[in-house]
């Protein structure tokens, strides 16, 4: 019976992902319904106004302030 033997070839899955693959923003386009899901809240009308107004005040560097 055969065993099985890791793939020699494959990274170690305790791996750490480096910082640079773990924002997915690639230009300044962020809108409020961006940053109300990256803030782990839901889609209310409440919460998209809090957003327009952060991002007023903060631009797309809000989002960044979110995020790891």
């Amino acid at each position: 019976m055969p065993t099985s033997q890791p793939d020699a070839s494959r990274p170690p899955e305790d791996r750490t992902t480096p910082d640079g693959l773990l924002h997915a923003r690639t230009g300044t386009d962020v809108s409020p319904e961006d940053l109300v899901l990256a803030a782990g809240r839901d889609l209310t009308p409440g919460n998209l106004e809090w957003a327009r107004r952060k991002l007023a005040a903060e631009g797309p560097a809000a989002l960044d302030k979110l995020l790891p």
